[in-house]
């Protein structure tokens, strides 16, 4: 990663909720080389067949096929998202865990000239580092603002409302937290429904350690950290908690 030392410029928290019917999917075909038993196309989709997708047929089996993602992604040990001399992948990893949950986040995105001529109605091939760039985890809290109602996505509060949606419905959860020095990676989780094993820690019965599993400095297929709201860390200049059915 970059070691900038400028300070990003503080942007308001406020979420452009009107769904944007111009907007598109920036998504690369799938790669037979990103695989998680290397480090490379990693902007990529897998087309891994032993990975399931996320069963939508009720809440049961949304929660249960969720849960075999994260065995299948086996974030401790593949290769993948393994943390290097440079990086961490957080976001591969979230990237991952939503695209075979069915749920759409970036892991690359529009370049400025590409998303003009995207609103503008044409259609737009993605074409790596030409109509679409990587997009980092601090850059994905800003596209959650502008463009994640538009992909279906949903702002909570609170980690107690993310976790007992996650819960409850069997969606998709996700903290990401934005880096206050720019060029430094900021971090994103996602948000898991809790097991008979895993459980988020509550305090008076309200969530205030989410059950989450990452790729990051370490990797866990699932933490809770009763000393570790790693969002309000002052690295951070803000985050954001959306959630997706």
């Amino acid at each position: 990663m970059k070691k900038d030392t400028v300070i990003t410029d503080f942007v308001p928290l406020i979420e452009d909720t009107i769904v944007d019917p111009r907007i598109k999917k920036a998504e690369l075909v799938s790669d037979p080389n990103s695989r998680l038993d290397t480090q490379i196309m990693k902007y990529t989709p897998m087309n891994d067949e032993r990975i399931p997708f996320r069963d939508l047929t009720n809440v049961a089996t949304k929660k249960e096929s969720l849960a075999r993602i994260i065995e299948k992604l086996d974030v401790e040990t593949s290769l993948r998202y393994e943390r290097t001399v440079e990086d961490t992948y957080c976001n591969v990893y979230s990237f991952d865990y939503c695209y075979f949950a069915k749920v759409y986040l970036p892991t690359v995105w529009w370049t400025d000239e590409a998303l003009e001529r995207v609103l503008d109605g044409e259609t737009v091939e993605p074409i790596f580092e030409e109509t679409v760039d990587h997009i980092y985890s601090s850059a994905i809290h800003d596209w959650f603002l502008k463009w994640g109602a538009s992909f279906g996505w949903k702002r909570m509060s609170t980690v107690h409302e993310v976790q007992g949606a996650v819960n409850e419905n069997g969606g998709v959860g996700i903290i990401c937290a934005k880096r206050k020095i720019k060029g430094l990676s900021g971090h994103i989780v996602p948000v898991v429904p809790e097991t008979a094993e895993f459980k988020a820690i509550r305090e008076n019965g309200e969530v205030i350690f989410p059950l989450q599993s990452q790729a990051g400095k370490l990797n866990h297929k699932y933490f809770t950290d009763e000393k570790n709201d790693w969002w309000n860390d002052d690295l951070y200049s803000s985050y954001v908690i959306y959630y997706h059915d």
